[in-house]
C-alpha cells in the first residue's frame, strides 16, 4: 500500500515530550505522510474538499484518490453505495490531512504502520456496522483482515493513543485547528522556526553567496581567506574556487576582525566571468582594507584565476578594528561598498570623526561604476551620487556617519507585487548602548557619532540639528545583544508564511530576531525567533539548535535564507556551520518551487555533506528580555563595545591555568582550555544552542609550550616548547609577531602584544635550544607547524632566547580589537 512504501526508507524519529504551541499533554506537529510540512493546494480540491484550503494534497493526488474511490465503489450495488460512498471517501482522504502523519502513525517509527486512518470510536463503530464489507477494499493489512468480523477488535486496531487525532474529531477541535497553518509562535510571542545543517567544519564563514548564473552553486567564504564552491546536492569541491590566504591579514586571536571580509558576483558574470573580494591586507607598516576583482578561471569554472586580480579600491585603516567588509550590486548595477568608522573607541579620528567626515571613505556606505572598465579606470563614479558636486567630499560617498555596518543585503521584493524591490538593508554595530538596522538611501546621515541607535553618544554633535541623520527603523538595547548581524528580508518560494520578515541576529547574545513591517503604522514589528519545541521540529534532517556566535546570513539563488555561526570565533577554527532556515507551520505546493540547475562542469573530485548536529529532543523555553521601546530611556552603558563583552564570556568559559611548574625562581605555565555552557542573562544555561568544548590535554605532546619569567606573571616570558621527550628553549633568529600569536593563542590569550627578542625574560641556560629560525604566518596552531630549522639544530645562544608578551581581558582603546 501507498503509505508502506512511503515509510520504507526512513530514518527513525525520536519521540517528543513537550507542547509547541498548545499546552495539552502531548501535542503533534502538522505532518504530511512525505514527512514535511502541510500547505495551500495551488487549486481547490474537487473529492477531499474538506482540505481544499489547507492540507497534504494537490489536485494530481486528489484526482488520484478520487479514481481509486470509484474503483472501490464499483464493488457496491445500489444500497450500499448510498450507505458506504461518505465512509469510503471520508477514509480516503485522511491523507490529505494536515495531521496525516499522525493519523497513520507514521510519525513514530517504534509504532505498526497503519494502513487506514486513526478512528474515534463513535465512528469506527458507525462505519463496522454500515460498511463492514469496505474494510479489505480499502486496506490489505492482514491484521485488519484478521479483526474484521469483530467490531471491538477492529475499532480498538484502528484506536489512536492520542484521542485528539482520531477522525473525524480532529477537525473540530479547536486546540488543533485554531492558527493552522500560521506561523507558530509559543506564548510569549517567540516565533518558533527549525533549521537544516548545510555545511560544516568551516573556518569562520562570514559570506555565503551565489553566482546567479542558473546553476544554484554557492560559495562560502572563510575568514582567513579561502572560498569552497558547493553544489546544489551540498556537496562540496576538494579544490578551492578562490585561495588568497597568503596576501589576507588575519591571525587566530578570538574576535580578530580582519580577514577576508566580503565577496559579490557581478550581476552579468554568467558573461563577463567578474567577482569582487573585500580583505585585509598588510602593505609595509600599513593596514589597508582591499577591493579586488577577479576574473574565473577560463579552463575551470569552479575555479578563480588568481593572476587576474585587480586593484580596484585601497583604504588605510588606522586601526585592526571596524573594518566594514560587505560589497553588494544593488537593482541599479552598481558597486556598494560598506567601510567602517577606522576602528578604537568613539570615532575619534579628526573633529568629528570619520563617519560625518564626508572627504573621509571610513565610516561610509561607497557607490562606484566596475562596468566596461577593461580599459581606462578601474571604476567611474555614477552620474547621480549625491555629493558628486561636492568639493568638500569624496564623490564615491554614498551615504555616511556610519560606525560599523556588518552584513547588509537588497530586498528582492514581494514575489507578486514585487513591494520593497530594491531596498537595502544593513545591521550597524554599535558602541556600548544600542544595535541598529537600517534602510540605506542617497546622500542619507545615519548619524554616528552623534547618535548611536535612538540614542545620543556625542551629546554635542547629537545637539546640531544641521546634521539632518535618519533614524534606524530598529535599535535594540545591550542586554539583547552587543553585535547586530544584518540579515535579508525572506522572500523564498519555500516558506510562504515568512515572506516580507526581515531575519537577522546578534553575534554576541545568539539572538534570532525577525521584523516585520507595519504599513498602516509605518513601523517594524519585533519578534524573536525560537527554536522549535516538542515535535515543531520533528521532521526528517532539521534540528533545533545552532552555534551562538551568528556570523553572517545568505540567500541562496533560488531566495532561500540561510545563516552561519560558529562555537569559537577564531579565524582558524574550524567549528562554523551553515544554517538553512525552515518554517515547520507551511511549505509551498509540490513542485512549485522546483527548478533544474544547469549543469556544471567538474574538475575537481566532491567530497559529499556529513551532517553533524542533531535534533534535541526536550528543550524547556527559556524567557528572554523584552526589547525596550522607543520612548524609554537606554540602560547604562557596561562595556566600551562588544569585544570586551566577548572577552569576558572567553574568560569565564576557558579554564587556562592548568599546571604550574617552579624551576629555581622561575615559574613556567602550561595550559589547556575547557568550555562551559553558554549562560543566559540570568545564569541558566541558553536551550537550543551546544558549545563544543576543546580537547583537555591530559600528556605532553610534541609542540606543549610554558612560559618562564622571574616575576610569576603567567602573560609573558621566554618561551619554551616540548619535543622529544625534553623541554627546550627558542632562538628569536626571525622570530615575530605572528610566531609570537601562534604562542598566545595557544597558551588560551586572545592576542599578542609584542614578541620579545635578545632574552628579555633570562636565558634558559639549564635547556638545549630546540628551535631556531621559526617563520610563522599566524594561523598555525602549533609551532611545529611553522617552517623552522631542523629539531636542535641551530646557530645561535641563549642570549637570543625567544619570548612573548600575551594579553587577554580588558582591553586599552588603543589595543581594542572590537566591532
Amino acid at each position: 500500500m501507498l503509505h508502506r512504501a512511503r515509510r520504507s526508507g526512513r530514518g527513525p524519529l525520536l519521540l517528543a515530550v513537550t507542547a509547541a504551541f498548545w499546552v495539552t499533554p502531548a501535542i503533534l506537529h502538522p505532518q504530511c505522510l512525505d514527512f514535511k510540512p502541510p500547505f495551500q493546494p495551488p487549486k481547490e480540491l474537487t473529492f477531499c474538499v474538506m482540505y481544499k484550503n489547507f492540507g497534504c494534497c494537490d489536485s494530481e493526488k486528489d484526482s488520484q484518490l478520487m479514481a481509486k474511490f470509484y474503483r472501490i465503489m464499483d464493488n457496491f450495488d445500489y444500497y450500499g453505495y448510498a450507505n458506504c460512498a461518505g465512509y469510503v471517501q471520508d477514509i480516503l482522504c485522511q491523507e490529505c490531512s494536515p495531521y496525516a502523519a499522525h493519523l497513520y502513525d507514521a510519525e513514530d517509527t517504534s509504532t505498526e504502520l497503519k494502513e487506514l486512518p486513526g478512528l474515534c470510536g463513535d465512528y469506527c463503530s458507525e462505519f463496522w456496522l454500515k460498511c463492514r464489507s469496505a474494510i479489505t477494499l480499502l486496506s490489505d493489512d492482514k491484521r485488519l483482515i484478521e479483526v474484521e468480523q469483530d467490531q471491538e477488535q477492529f475499532c480498538q486496531y484502528l484506536q489512536l493513543d492520542d484521542v485528539d487525532y482520531c477522525y473525524p474529531h480532529l477537525l473540530v477541535n479547536d486546540k488543533l485547528s485554531k492558527n493552522l497553518g500560521r506561523v507558530t509562535y509559543d506564548s510569549d510571542g517567540c516565533l518558533q522556526l527549525c533549521l537544516e545543517e548545510v555545511a560544516n567544519s568551516l573556518r569562520n564563514p562570514l559570506a555565503m553567496v551565489h553566482a546567479n548564473d542558473g546553476t544554484h552553486r554557492f560559495f562560502i567564504a572563510e575568514q582567513v581567506g579561502v572560498v569552497w564552491t558547493y553544489l546544489p546536492d551540498r556537496s562540496r569541491l576538494e579544490k578551492p574556487f578562490l585561495n588568497i590566504s597568503k596576501a589576507v591579514l588575519t591571525s587566530p586571536w578570538e574576535g580578530d576582525e580582519r580577514g577576508f571580509l566580503g565577496l559579490v558576483f557581478h550581476p552579468q558574470f554568467k558573461f563577463n566571468g567578474k567577482l569582487y573580494v573585500y580583505y585585509s591586507v598588510e602593505v609595509g607598516f600599513d593596514e589597508r582594507i582591499r577591493i579586488s576583482e577577479f576574473r574565473i578561471d577560463s579552463n575551470d569554472m569552479n575555479t578563480v584565476d588568481h593572476n587576474s586580480e585587480r586593484i580596484i579600491l585601497e583604504i588605510d585603516e588606522p586601526a585592526s578594528n571596524h573594518n566594514g567588509g560587505q560589497l553588494l550590486f544593488a537593482d541599479d548595477g552598481f558597486l556598494y561598498i560598506f567601510t567602517g568608522d577606522g576602528g578604537m573607541s568613539g570615532d575619534p579620528f579628526g573633529d568629528f570623526g570619520n563617519a560625518q567626515n564626508k572627504s573621509a571613505l571610513l565610516g561610509k556606505v561607497l557607490r562606484i561604476d566596475v562596468d566596461n572598465n577593461n580599459k581606462g579606470p578601474l571604476y567611474r563614479i555614477p552620474p547621480d551620487n549625491p555629493f558628486i558636486h561636492d568639493l568638500k567630499a569624496r564623490p564615491e560617498v554614498y551615504a555616511y556617519g556610519v560606525r560599523n555596518m556588518w552584513r547588509c543585503s537588497v530586498d528582492r521584493g514581494d514575489p507578486i507585487t514585487k513591494e520593497g524591490k530594491g531596498r537595502i538593508f544593513c545591521g550597524d554595530v554599535g558602541q556600548n548602548k544600542y544595535e541598529e538596522v537600517d534602510i540605506i538611501e542617497s546622500g542619507k546621515n545615519y548619524g554616528w557619532r552623534a547618535k548611536e541607535g535612538f540614542s545620543c553618544y556625542d551629546k554635542k554633535l547629537c545637539a546640531n540639528r544641521s546634521l539632518d541623520d535618519v533614524l534606524p527603523i530598529y535599535a535594540y538595547p545591550h542586554k539583547m545583544g552587543k553585535s547586530v548581524t544584518g540579515g535579508y528580508i525572506y522572500r523564498g518560494c519555500e516558506y510562504p508564511n515568512l515572506n516580507g520578515m526581515y531575519i537577522f541576529g546578534d553575534f554576541m547574545s545568539g539572538r534570532l530576531m525577525s521584523l516585520q513591517e507595519n504599513r498602516q503604522s509605518s513601523q517594524w514589528d519585533y519578534h524573536e525567533i525560537c527554536m522549535g519545541m516538542g515535535q515543531t521540529c520533528m521532521f526528517p534532517g532539521l534540528i533545533n539548535n545552532y552555534y551562538q556566535y551568528i556570523i553572517s546570513f545568505a540567500e541562496d539563488e533560488a531566495g532561500e535564507l540561510y545563516f552561519m555561526s560558529t562555537g569559537i570565533p577564531s579565524a582558524t577554527a574550524p567549528s562554523g556551520v551553515v544554517y538553512k532556515i525552515v518554517d515547520p507551520s507551511r511549505r509551498a505546493p509540490p513542485r512549485k518551487c522546483h527548478y533544474d540547475p544547469l549543469p556544471v562542469k567538474l574538475k575537481s573530485r566532491q567530497i559529499h555533506f556529513q551532517p553533524k548536529e542533531k535534533l534535541i529532543i526536550e528543550v524547556q523555553p527559556t524567557k528572554r528580555p523584552k526589547p525596550i521601546p522607543k520612548t524609554t530611556s537606554a540602560p547604562k552603558p557596561t562595556t566600551s563595545d562588544w569585544f570586551q563583552e566577548l572577552m569576558k564570556i572567553l574568560r569565564n568559559q576557558e579554564n587556562t591555568y592548568v599546571e604550574q611548574t617552579t624551576v629555581a625562581t622561575t615559574t613556567m605555565t602550561t595550559t589547556s582550555t575547557t568550555r562551559s555552557p553558554q549562560k543566559d542573562g540570568r545564569g541558566r544555561t541558553r536551550h537550543g544552542r551546544k558549545r563544543k568544548g576543546r580537547p583537555r590535554s591530559e600528556t605532553l605532546q610534541d609542540g606543549a609550550l610554558r612560559l618562564a619569567n622571574e616575576e610569576g606573571r603567567r602573560d609573558r616570558g621566554r618561551v619554551e616548547i616540548y619535543i622529544n621527550k625534553e623541554w627546550g628553549t627558542i632562538c628569536d633568529d626571525l622570530w615575530n609577531v605572528q610566531a609570537a600569536a601562534v604562542v598566545c593563542h595557544q597558551l588560551g590569550f586572545q592576542y599578542v602584544v609584542r614578541a620579545s627578542k635578545k632574552a628579555e625574560f633570562g636565558e634558559g641556560r639549564h635547556l638545549r635550544i630546540l628551535l631556531d629560525d621559526v617563520q610563522c604566518e599566524g594561523m598555525e596552531t602549533s609551532l611545529l607547524q611553522c617552517k623552522h630549522s631542523e629539531i636542535g639544530h641551530h646557530n645561535c645562544g641563549h642570549y637570543e632566547d625567544a619570548g612573548v608578551v600575551c594579553g587577554s581581558g580588558q582591553l586599552t582603546e588603543t589595543e581594542e580589537i572590537g566591532f
